[in-house]
């Protein structure tokens, strides 16, 4: 049967070489958590866009709703869906039969009054002459102009009344009045339509695709960036590989308030020569503000970073503060393994990066981003428990 000695031994023995390998394993987590603790992003050379982002709808310059001004049967359809029209050119036609009607009978009643106007004249042109020989008198000759008069205005009325006819019979004819494309059709043959106060939309011509425009609004914190001309960039989901170029045409005065929101509607002009982009597409807008080309830059991520507050370390307790003032910022360089602060003056930015107009920094020198991790608990270290 062994000793207590003989067992003791290898026992040391196993828990040297598994303190040793614990010590190793220690000492190279602590080394490499420490060339490993920061993130950081050298200060480069580039180009910042400061751009405003928005979401608007594609449409036609100059789009007008077709309607009628007389009620009737649609009889003959001339113009569809995507149709190019001229100005002038007949899109539906109305069944004329009421207007026919209507027509001759006011061309009848011109007859009647002129026939009437006729024998209204003989008769005070007699009398007259009666009243001369003093057979009448003044009182009958004023009775006959009388008449005369009214048949005269009698026959005003039924030439009025031919003309409202005639232009019923031609409204009865829908035209185009303006040269473009059909983009909605809401009528068909043999549907009725009723012109009353609201005059109903059979057809919406568009004016010229090749001339577009983007109403989007803008939050009014942005407003005061925005001038008359200034470039715009957008891509629609339809090709969302391919940008497409526009310029702010028109702020408009009148403000949107929704739900406390103050918004201002922009209106981006927009060229269409192949007619690929179609009215109501969305569109994804950056208007260029401010356009800075080589300039000194840094991480936006390096503005935001904050180092932890741990006991021992000559950073904790300083905050990444603003300097105080328009543009400025705080970043951390990191110097000798450990970061220090850096004021800076920023200019503008792109969401990604921010330019540096001063010269506390230099190109090539290492920010800090992100800290990538805390020490670990107290006592959380390697043990070994002998049973």
């Amino acid at each position: 049967m062994p000793s207590i000695r003989s067992i003791r031994i290898p026992l040391v023995i196993l828990a040297l070489i598994v303190a040793a390998g614990g010590a190793y394993y220690w000492q190279n987590q602590r080394a490499n958590s420490s060339r490993e603790k920061y993130k950081t992003q050298v200060v480069d050379r580039g180009d910042i866009v400061q751009s405003i982002s928005a979401n608007g709808t594609l449409s036609p310059v100059v789009l007008v709703n077709v309607g009628t001004q007389v009620s009737g049967t649609v009889k003959k359809l001339n113009a569809d869906f995507n149709s190019r029209v001229k100005e002038g050119q007949i899109l539906a036609e109305l069944d004329p039969a009421l207007f026919d009607a209507q027509l001759r009978q006011d061309q009848a009643n011109i007859a009647n009054a002129e026939a009437n106007l006729v024998l209204m004249r003989a008769k005070e042109e007699r009398a007259r002459l009666l009243q001369q020989k003093g057979f009448i008198s003044q009182d009958a000759v004023d009775q006959a102009r009388q008449q005369l008069d009214s048949a005269l205005a009698q026959l005003k009325l039924a030439q009025a009344q031919l003309t409202r006819s005639r232009t019923n019979l031609n409204y009865s004819v829908i035209r185009s009045p303006i040269s473009g494309v059909v983009v909605a059709r809401n009528i068909d043959v043999g549907q009725t339509v009723a012109a009353s106060f609201q005059t109903p939309v059979l057809f919406q011509i568009a004016g010229d695709l090749k001339q577009m425009q983007i109403e989007t609004s803008v939050a009014e914190a942005d407003i005061g960036n925005l001038n008359i001309g200034l470039d715009v960039r957008f891509t629609v989901d339809a090709f969302a590989d391919r940008q497409f170029s526009g310029k702010v045409k028109q702020v408009r005065l009148n403000p949107t308030v929704q739900q406390n929101v103050v918004t201002y509607n922009v209106v981006v002009a927009v060229d269409n020569p192949d007619e690929v982009l179609l009215p109501g597409m969305t569109a994804h807008v950056q208007i260029i503000v401010s356009r800075h080309e080589n300039v000194l830059r840094v991480s936006n991520a390096a503005l935001r970073f904050k180092p932890l507050k741990e006991e021992g370390d000559e950073v904790a307790g300083k905050n990444n503060k603003k300097i105080k003032g328009r543009g400025g910022a705080t970043v951390y360089r990191l110097d000798q393994g450990a970061p220090k602060p850096v004021k800076i003056k920023a200019g503008i930015s792109d969401g990604s990066y921010t330019e540096v107009l001063g010269d506390e920094l230099k190109l090539g020198e290492s920010l800090v981003v992100r800290e990538m991790g805390a020490k670990k608990d107290k006592g959380s270290g390697f043990s070994l428990r002998m049973m």
